[in-house]
C-alpha cells in the first residue's frame, strides 16, 4: 500500500474521529477511536485508489509529510 499522509483529529460536531487524506481529494473516513478511523482511512484510501484506476484517472504519488505543525 502506498505511503499517504493521513491527518486524525476529534470532530465535536461529529463526536467521532476523522481522518482525512490531503493528496487523494474527497479521500476521508471517521471511527470512534483512533485507531477505528485510522483503519477505516486506510481501507478508503484502497478504495479510491481503485475507484480512480476503474474511471482511467490518474493516482497521485505520495508525497509522505506535506506540512509542519
Amino acid at each position: 500500500m502506498a505511503s499517504y499522509e493521513i491527518i486524525i483529529y476529534w470532530s465535536e460536531d461529529d463526536q467521532a474521529y476523522i481522518g482525512e487524506v490531503p493528496e487523494l481529494p474527497g479521500c476521508a473516513a471517521d471511527g470512534e477511536s483512533y485507531q477505528e478511523t485510522l483503519a477505516n482511512t486506510e481501507t478508503i484510501i484502497q478504495e479510491w485508489i481503485e475507484t480512480a484506476k476503474s474511471l482511467g484517472r490518474p493516482t497521485p504519488e505520495p508525497k509522505g509529510r506535506l506540512a509542519y505543525a
